[in-house]
């Protein structure tokens, strides 16, 4: 009686481990990305645009704060960063609303939005945590034409920021 109980518990420890390893991976916790307008990665995830792994995960564009490659400097999502994708360009107004819809609300230092190596738009979080979507009004003074934007969020709490670029054409 004791020994079947021994080989009992034996098999269970032995067991246990072939049984972690062979059920699904919970996913990662992901973070955010830009919605409207359509970025890069959005059209990803929706399939207008043909891009690799981050079809799967949008909102995992991080790397470290201060980077300005629409892929956070991360090699799995380099497609982000080919201009010649055909990315669709949205008509976009002089002032445009752009809407972050995050899976994961950080507390947030701040919210940036770069043309070429100028920043346009700057909003300060102050350390808060977002709701789930958030929208900034994103004015682009004298800029016309096609642009690629690079919007950045930038995580109060970490060294990284979450990153995103939307191919517009602005009108006057």
């Amino acid at each position: 009686m004791f020994a079947k109980r021994i080989l009992a518990i034996a098999l269970v420890l032995g067991l246990a481990p072939l049984i972690a390893v062979s059920l699904p991976a919970a996913p990662a916790q992901a973070h955010g990305w830009v919605t409207s307008p359509a970025s890069r990665q959005d059209q990803c995830f929706n399939g207008s645009v043909e891009c690799g792994p981050i079809k799967w995960e949008p909102d995992a564009v991080e790397g470290p704060k201060g980077l300005k490659s629409c892929s956070g400097g991360n090699a799995q999502f380099a497609d982000l960063d080919d201009d010649r994708k055909g990315w669709a360009v949205h008509g976009v107004a002089k002032s445009t609303q752009f809407t972050w819809q995050l899976t994961a609300q950080h507390s947030t230092s701040t919210w940036q939005y770069f043309v070429g190596s100028r920043k346009v738009a700057e909003f300060d979080q102050g350390g808060a945590q977002p709701p789930q979507f958030v929208r900034h009004n994103v004015d682009f003074g004298t800029i016309r034409g096609r642009q690629k934007v690079l919007a950045v969020w930038n995580i109060a709490d970490t060294e990284n920021a979450f990153y995103a670029c939307i191919d517009v054409d602005i009108r006057g």
